[in-house]
């Protein structure tokens, strides 16, 4: 195998030379630059990435952690997101946690052994107290889930308000019996959308009912479960605001499954307005969230602090929610109370 020196000889060079031109010095002559290219050719000397970002303490690699790569929102963001780090020639790498906090905490080692410049968690498993001290390794941004104690940058939706729209579309529809499913007991968004949940019921002055909260949601067949257990019910809901598109579906085709009439029956809203909203039979009214401008703001964040080093303070990049409304909440009949 080729090294370092066997380039130099070949090349008629010193090995600093060489070393500077593997390294993009920018002072090197053009002359010395081509023999030092042309004698790693003849050779097949290939640099030694590794060795070289630990000297210059640059990977150009993002990790981006998700907790299920399978759930469309995150899948979008994925996409996105690495669409947005190769236009600015960065590679991204995907961690999935599986909403495992141990598993959290391995990946967040990348950062600390310098295998990544920086981290942006989608999903937070662990305290932040837990997590903060990898900060003295590089930056961390935060998209779409949040902390309140991380004085970090954020880059966030409305949770609340989302919250607060989808329940009281679905009051103004005539609903009082409503349903709130969410994922996990850990998550802020998740904790938001049920505060703005709880909002709109008390504006109608309607008191939240624990019959009615189905948590730890977090795909199709969990949604196919929350069915079964509503309906089991001595008195049903007639609506549910769900977390997840991918749970509203659920939730419709079990109901389609069982010759439930949606919305009449039982109204359903969704959060994300993913692909399949408008696939399903009927379409599910759902919460909009603008994934695509968030995962390229959160990278954009992400490489300003790379280069700055200053990431160690609050900022907050806040983006509108908005409903859209489909045929799982809307019908010309009168809802059965």
């Amino acid at each position: 195998m080729s090294t370092i020196e066997d380039v130099a000889k070949l090349a008629g060079l010193s090995r600093t030379t060489v070393s500077r031109v593997i390294n993009n010095h920018p002072y090197v002559s053009e002359d010395k630059r081509k023999l030092v290219m042309e004698a790693m050719k003849q050779l097949g000397y290939v640099p030694n990435s590794s060795a070289r970002s630990l000297r210059s303490q640059k990977t150009d690699v993002v990790a981006l952690f998700v907790p299920r790569i399978m759930n469309p929102f995150f899948s979008q963001l994925v996409e996105a997101m690495e669409i947005s780090a190769a236009e600015h020639g960065y590679q991204l790498i995907i961690c999935q946690t599986r909403y495992s906090p141990e598993k959290e905490l391995n990946y967040m080692n990348l950062l600390k052994m310098k295998q990544v410049d920086g981290v942006i968690l989608a999903s937070i498993q662990n305290d932040w107290k837990v997590l903060e001290p990898f900060l003295d390794y590089g930056p961390i941004v935060l998209c779409n889930e949040f902390d309140e104690q991380a004085n970090v940058p954020s880059v966030m939706l409305d949770q609340v308000h989302g919250g607060y729209i989808a329940t009281k579309h679905l009051l103004e529809q005539g609903h009082r019996r409503i349903a709130y499913c969410r994922g996990s007991t850990r998550s802020n968004v998740a904790s938001h959308r049920e505060i703005g949940f709880r909002k709109a019921l008390a504006e109608y002055g309607i008191e939240f009912d624990e019959q009615y909260a189905f948590r730890d949601a977090f795909h199709s067949e969990d949604g196919r479960r929350v069915f079964h257990q509503m309906m089991a019910l001595p008195t049903p809901p007639t609506a549910v605001f769900t977390g997840s598109d991918e749970v509203a579906a659920g939730i419709i085709s079990e109901a389609n499954k069982h010759g439930f009439r949606i919305p009449e029956q039982l109204a359903v809203v969704g959060f994300d307005n993913q692909e399949i909203t408008e696939l399903m039979e009927p379409s599910i009214t759902t919460v909009h969230q603008p994934v695509d401008q968030m995962a390229k703001k959160a990278l954009e964040v992400m490489i300003e602090k790379i280069h700055s080093r200053k990431y160690k303070q609050r900022e907050i990049y806040e983006f509108p929610l908005k409903l859209i409304v489909r045929e799982s909440t809307v019908s010309n009949k009168l809802v059965q109370l």
